[in-house]
């Protein structure tokens, strides 16, 4: 019983403890192929392009049913006194289909290329959205990875007012120094609010955009591939047409289009064929064996019905139309491939400055790694010359600091460069095969 009592009351106290204690953050880490297929799954406007595709492929099955007979049936009933007037009957069945048209090839082949943009107008989309959750999971990853290059900055900056506060105070530095101290930290402090609200502000995109709660998520900076080797020539430009789903999806409907218009245009002088078939049981009681000899109340017929439009100033008209519809969309289409091509090519040249910018940030941070590591051992081991005074904490400190802003430049460096790099990938349609290539 002793020992049962103690249990009890070692229970009581750990309980009391876990329920003082601050319940922990949790964090969600999230991979970037596991964000972009969530946000695709999420998106609106992804759905909204789905149900463009379903659609144009409702619309290319209703240009070739025209050929399937329908069937209809209905009932007329009603008394007729004297001669009978109309149809009267219990029961009526019809059935009525398209034959022969010219026209109507053209409007297969117009519904075919509808459907085949709405499905480039879907990959489009798709790699808008990838786009969008990789460039906030990328911004996500450099803000976390900038806030804790300033935590160790704030460290030695810190470390730098302590010590210029005890000099100040024995009158060995002037005021001056310990304000250029306190100034340093509080730029510090500064930077890392901004990064920590841009860093929030990414958080709530990523949670719009995959569903997830923003609170604790947390990115994987290994899950981010590689960026591929982007030529800069202009050569390559004239394959974006090619590769961009936005392009192609235009052009194909500037070719459903002017499909459209060559079937309206041959409605008039062309031949229509359509089937035709219906049966009705006339009513016994309509008097109909009165006036007519050899009556019969069951009736059927079948056949063809072939007409030929000489004119029609309307369907004309719609011919204009449509041919004008055809010819707006083609130039939209050139427009949009133009301008696609000088985005392109300016993005190629700005990938090579940025990359030049990279370059000489990564040259400053190794210059001020080996100057911090000069200047440690100095601390530690003296100059090694008895005429050269040794390095001192204050110095110490301040090549700390001036690392850690290289190696923060090279950070926002590298952020720079893949914002641009990640944009030309989606402009060549390149994003969901990089996406992709974080799986392997």
């Amino acid at each position: 019983m002793y020992g049962s009592g103690k249990r009890k009351i070692a229970l009581v106290l750990a309980a009391s403890i876990l329920a003082l204690v601050p319940p922990l953050t949790l964090q969600a880490q999230l991979s970037l192929s596991t964000t972009v297929d969530l946000a695709e799954k999420n998106s609106p406007s992804v759905r909204a392009a789905i149900a463009g595709v379903q659609q144009a492929r409702a619309g290319l099955a209703e240009t070739k049913d025209v050929y399937i007979p329908n069937v209809t049936m209905g009932t007329t009933p009603g008394y007729a006194y004297g001669f009978p007037l109309g149809e009267p009957s219990l029961f009526t069945a019809s059935s009525q289909s398209l034959g022969f048209s010219l026209s109507q090839a053209d409007y297969i082949r117009a519904a075919g290329q509808a459907l085949k943009s709405a499905k480039l107008n879907l990959k489009d989309t798709q790699q808008q959205v990838a786009l969008s959750a990789a460039m906030d999971y990328v911004e996500l990853n450099h803000d976390l990875k900038m806030i804790a290059a300033l935590d160790q900055e704030k460290i030695a900056a810190d470390q730098l007012t302590q010590i210029e506060q005890q000099r100040v105070a024995v009158g060995v530095d002037p005021r001056i120094s310990q304000l250029q101290a306190e100034l340093t930290s509080a730029q510090v402090d500064e930077k890392r609010i901004h990064l920590q609200n841009d860093a929030d502000e990414m958080r709530q995109k990523l949670e719009h955009l995959t569903g997830l709660p923003a609170r604790g998520l947390m990115p994987v900076g290994s899950s981010i591939p590689a960026l591929p080797v982007l030529s800069a020539s202009a050569d390559e430009d004239q394959m974006t047409a090619h590769d961009n789903p936005g392009i192609a999806a235009a052009y194909a409907n500037a070719k459903s289009k002017f499909f459209t218009a060559f079937g309206d245009s041959k409605q008039n002088f062309r031949p229509l064929v359509t089937f035709g078939a219906q049966y009705s049981y006339f009513e016994p009681f309509a008097n109909y064996s009165l006036y007519y000899q050899h009556f019969q109340y069951n009736n059927a017929g079948i056949g063809f019905q072939v007409t030929f439009p000489i004119f029609d100033a309307t369907k004309r008209a719609q011919a204009q139309v449509s041919q004008a519809a055809a010819l707006r969309a083609q130039a939209n289409a050139d427009a949009s491939r133009d301008q696609v091509s000088e985005q392109t090519l300016a993005m190629r040249r700005t990938i090579r400055e940025l990359a030049a910018q990279q370059r000489v940030a990564e040259i400053q941070e190794e210059i001020s790694q080996d100057q911090l590591k000069s200047v440690e051992s100095q601390l530690t081991n003296g100059s090694g010359s008895p005429t050269t005074p040794g390095a001192t904490p204050i110095q110490a400190r301040m090549a700390e600091i001036q690392e850690r802003e290289r190696y923060q430049d090279v950070l926002d460096a590298n952020f720079s460069l893949m914002k641009v790099e990640l944009n030309l990938l989606r402009t060549t349609g390149q994003i969901t095969q990089w996406v992709q290539s974080s799986l392997k």
